[in-house]
């Protein structure tokens, strides 16, 4: 078999979400294999990979070519009882520890519904997400999409004058600020230091491309030196900017696809499915290797 990627809509977006076919990825890759990925995720932000039937060991492995992996901290459980057993696996399912179906009030779920609005992967962390790699095990009969939205290109389209306002603002981002959002209240006191606000350069420099994109999340409340009304309403006119049609790709998932995406090029959301199905997604994280602030510096 020979790699190959196609953009999945060569006419509306031909330079965003791709399509990776004639791999494996589940069996041990070659170097040359992983660095054609790594020039993928370059040029598309997002790749789809169809059939394969990952566990979580070598989810992990497959993972580890494209750098060092962050633990699943950002889980309003982390400390507690875990359904799965790796710490470097995130667990984006509607089960407790028993594989049952979360109650529809289950403190967990209702955290989870975050995962709704658009954000971009542990932007609440000093140090953020690069890859985001998620294997679809169940999924329910309908709904529970993953749209994805290229940052790059709704920077480019921005006019001159909000690039320049962009231009050298920090953000600060939290995940009190996506759930309060929802109205979620329900964070303890060890909740509460855990996901104090950490700063964001609002736009970031690609490493590897030199495209410059906004770095928006449903976790960005603040802008340091700004009033939070104003602060709140212009990242909210960007983030409709940014997330207009023409900029999204919405993933319908098949069992057993696997979906990297790059969380400096992109945001992305998960819509909503029947409550009463399970729906068994795990994830895994590859970590930046230093922050945004750090980059711009």
């Amino acid at each position: 078999m020979t790699l190959s990627i196609r953009a999945l809509d060569p006419v509306s977006r031909p330079f965003f979400a791709g399509e990776v076919s004639g791999i494996d990825i589940t069996q041990p890759l070659t170097p040359e294999q992983a660095q054609a990925i790594d020039k993928g995720m370059d040029q598309y932000g997002v790749l789809v990979f169809h059939g394969q039937q990952f566990n979580d060991e070598t989810q992990i492995r497959f993972s580890r070519y494209f750098g060092d992996l962050e633990t699943a901290s950002g889980d309003i459980n982390f400390l507690t009882a875990r359904r799965l057993e790796s710490i470097h696996v995130n667990d984006i399912s509607n089960l407790d520890v028993n594989n049952t179906l979360l109650a529809r009030d289950n403190r967990r779920r209702l955290f989870n519904l975050g995962n709704q609005l658009w954000h971009s992967d542990s932007s609440f962390k000093a140090v953020s997400a690069k890859y985001s790699l998620l294997s679809a095990r169940i999924i329910p009969s309908g709904g529970g999409n993953t749209e994805f939205a290229d940052m790059r290109q709704a920077w480019d389209d921005l006019d001159a004058d909000t690039k320049a306002e962009c231009e050298n603002l920090i953000c600060e981002h939290s995940q009190l600020y996506s759930r309060a959002i929802l109205g979620f209240t329900d964070f303890t006191e060890d909740d509460r230091k855990r996901f104090q606000p950490v700063h964001q350069r609002l736009v970031r420099t690609h490493p590897s491309t030199g495209r410059k994109s906004l770095f928006l999340a449903s976790h960005a409340g603040a802008i340091v030196g700004w009033p939070v009304p104003e602060a709140r309403a212009f990242l909210r006119d960007l983030s409709e900017h940014a997330t207009q049609r023409k900029y999204v790709y919405a993933h319908q998932w098949k069992q057993f696809d696997l979906v990297i995406w790059d969380n400096r090029a992109t945001m992305h959301r998960a819509r909503p499915y029947p409550a009463d199905q399970v729906r068994d997604m795990h994830r895994t994280t590859v970590a930046c290797e230093r922050s945004t602030m750090a980059e711009a510096a």
